[in-house]
Order: structure tokens, then C-alpha cells, then sequence
């Protein structure tokens, strides 16, 4: 009997759980066949989901409750996955995050299909495609897939984060270890055999093997493959994440300028869809589960109950009073990104 390819997702979560059980039935519908979760501070009831999946045998779930090294918790994380036997048997490898889902154009829509359409390659780079809050303002207990359909156009000239991606990569020893946007340590011997290709099929130059982290502006990048990337979520969910702060900076409360950069809604994208009808089968048995379910419906009230407690805070409500008067982003247009991408280069000098 041939041996099934291991494709290993890797997620570093905390207060999810509401979020948790599409993100996971999506992934198993796109053909992932492990999961590694690291949890952190949940107060929503997260790891107790997260021990539920693996006790089930979804997942498999790793406290990461620290201390943690200067690069932060999802550093820290990922450090901690390098040295476990579930990372060093995948085949596949890719490490992302709860609001991000694999989005597949080609075949059936599943990662066999990707590899299928690029078969010499070692990586692949999903460049994200930004969605906004399609105008949602409360917070509903419905899939993030279904609700939020708005995102930018397909060819973007700025912000640098439009072109920014996460690497699925064959874990052949190339790469010593797992990083938030590609793999880390690079074998220098053997980077010749280092094939990347990125979301449209184009093999990609020798920059990419090392240190890039973004794709080219200006161009399409999603024709085989994207991310698509919900980094806000209703004005009530972003409110919660704001209080949350960054994946890598904890202590930093996001604010207006993270919606701002964020919040494209110009284009309808309805793509991922084409696996919704997998994705609710996934789903079904762990909605049938009582515990899971259990957890689920706290999760969803005690997001809601979170909300109303920040409003009673200034910075919070002042936040939310910004929000809902800020418009939707507009793309820059293509001379002006220009002037934007050189500035950024002479500050970096």
C-alpha cells in the first residue's frame, strides 16, 4: 500500500475557540492529515477545546504557557514544535494562523491538487489576499467563509503586507526549522535544490530561498493558490482582538491603523466556497460532538459578553466609536504605491 503523504498544518491560537471547528473542518477538507495546535493564556476556553480535538484524535494540542524567549509567544511556539516528532515526520509543512484559510484554484481544490500542478517544487508561497469586514458590525456565530466575501483586488501595488505570504514547504532537510512566514535555517549546502514557486506557478529567484517574505507587487499571485486572510473579522470581533494584540507583540493593543491597512472590500471573492460543501461535512461530526458543542456555544457567549465588558473602557469604546466612522480602504493607485515602496527602501538605509 503507498504511503499517505503527511501534510502538517501548524497553529499558534489564543481565545479561538469560537473560530476554531471551520478553521479546522476547512483544513482537513483541503487535505491536511495532522494538526499541531500551541495554545497560550485562554480565558474563552480554547484549550479545553483544543484538549477535547485530541482527545478525539483531530489534533494534537501543546501548551505553550512559557516562559518565552525574546522573539515572543509565537517564536517561542514554534521553537518548541521544531523538536517534536509530529514535525520532523511531515512531509508537508505550514504554519499559519486561525484566520487564515488555504485557498486552492486548481483540481479539486485540495493540497494533492497543488502539488499536482507543481510537481518539482520543494516551496510554495500563499500570498495572502486581505479581506475586509464587508460592512458587518456584529459579531455572528456563522462560518468566517460564508460572511466575509469582500477583500482586495487581485493585483495590489501597496501596502507591503498585501503581498505578504506563508510558505507550505517539503520538510526534507532543507529547512532546519518552522517560521511564522517560511522556513527557517536554511541548509546553504543544499539550496540549489531548493525549487520555490509561488501562488500563480511562476518558479520564483534565488532572494526567495533565503529572506524574502512578500511576493512581487503589481501582479497577479493567485491563480493556483492564495491565503485568504480575515484579519478583522465584524467591528465587534476586532474590538476582542484588539484587547487580544499582535500575534508576535501581546502587549501591543491594536488600533485604527491596523483596520485601516487592512479593511479592502472593492472585490467579491467567493472562491473558497467551492469546498464549503466538504468543509460542513467535516464539520457536522464535531458539531454532533456534545462536548465540543458545549465549548463552541461558550466560546461564541463569552465573545459577546467580552465585547459589551470593553466597551465600559474609553480606549475601547473610543475605538469602536472610530470604527464605525472610518470608511472602507481604497487601493493605492500605482504611483503613488511607487513613491510609498521608495520611501520605505530609503528608510531602511
Amino acid at each position: 500500500m503507498e504511503n499517505k503523504v503527511k501534510f502538517l498544518a501548524v497553529l499558534t491560537v489564543r481565545n479561538e475557540a469560537a473560530f476554531l471547528l471551520e478553521w479546522l473542518a476547512h483544513h482537513q477538507a483541503v487535505g491536511f492529515t495532522d494538526f499541531l495546535v500551541l495554545s497560550n493564556d485562554c480565558d474563552d476556553g480554547t484549550d479545553a477545546m483544543l484538549d477535547r480535538l485530541a482527545e478525539l484524535g483531530h489534533i494534537t494540542h501543546i501548551r505553550n504557557d512559557g516562559p518565552y524567549d525574546k522573539g515572543g509567544i509565537q517564536f517561542t511556539g514554534l521553537k518548541r514544535a521544531d523538536k517534536l516528532d509530529i514535525v520532523r515526520e511531515a512531509d508537508w509543512i505550514l504554519a499559519f494562523d486561525v484566520d487564515e484559510f488555504v485557498n486552492i484554484h486548481t483540481g479539486d481544490h485540495t493540497l494533492p491538487a497543488l502539488l499536482s500542478a507543481l510537481p518539482d517544487a520543494t516551496a510554495i508561497t500563499l500570498t495572502w489576499r486581505l479581506f475586509g469586514s464587508s460592512d458587518i458590525a456584529r459579531y455572528e456565530d456563522r462560518p468566517v467563509t460564508e460572511q466575509f466575501t469582500r477583500a482586495a483586488p487581485e493585483v495590489m501595488h501597496w501596502p507591503w503586507r498585501s503581498a505578504m505570504f506563508k510558505t507550505l514547504y517539503k520538510n526534507n532537510g532543507l529547512y532546519g526549522k518552522i517560521g511564522v512566514h517560511r522556513p527557517r535555517q536554511p541548509d546553504k549546502a543544499r539550496l540549489d535544490e531548493a525549487q520555490w514557486y509561488d501562488g500563480e506557478g511562476r518558479l520564483l529567484e534565488e532572494q526567495f530561498k533565503t529572506r524574502r517574505i512578500f511576493s512581487n507587487y503589481g501582479q497577479p499571485n493567485y491563480g493556483l493558490v492564495q491565503l485568504n486572510h480575515y484579519p478583522l473579522g465584524s467591528l465587534e470581533s476586532f474590538v476582542v482582538k484588539a484587547a487580544r494584540g499582535r500575534a508576535v507583540h501581546s502587549d501591543h493593543m491594536l488600533d485604527v491603523d491596523y483596520w485601516v491597512e487592512r479593511n479592502y472590500n472593492t472585490d467579491i471573492d467567493t472562491s473558497v466556497q467551492a469546498l464549503a460543501p466538504e468543509m460542513q461535512a467535516r464539520l457536522a461530526p464535531l458539531r454532533a460532538d456534545i462536548t465540543l458543542e458545549q465549548l463552541h456555544h461558550d466560546a461564541v457567549e463569552w465573545r459577546r459578553a467580552k465585547f459589551l465588558k470593553l466597551l465600559e473602557e474609553e480606549p475601547y469604546r473610543a475605538l469602536f466609536g472610530r470604527l464605525l466612522q472610518t470608511p472602507p480602504t481604497r487601493p493605492v493607485a500605482p504611483e503613488m504605491a511607487m513613491l510609498m515602496r521608495k520611501s520605505a527602501l530609503k528608510g531602511k538605509k
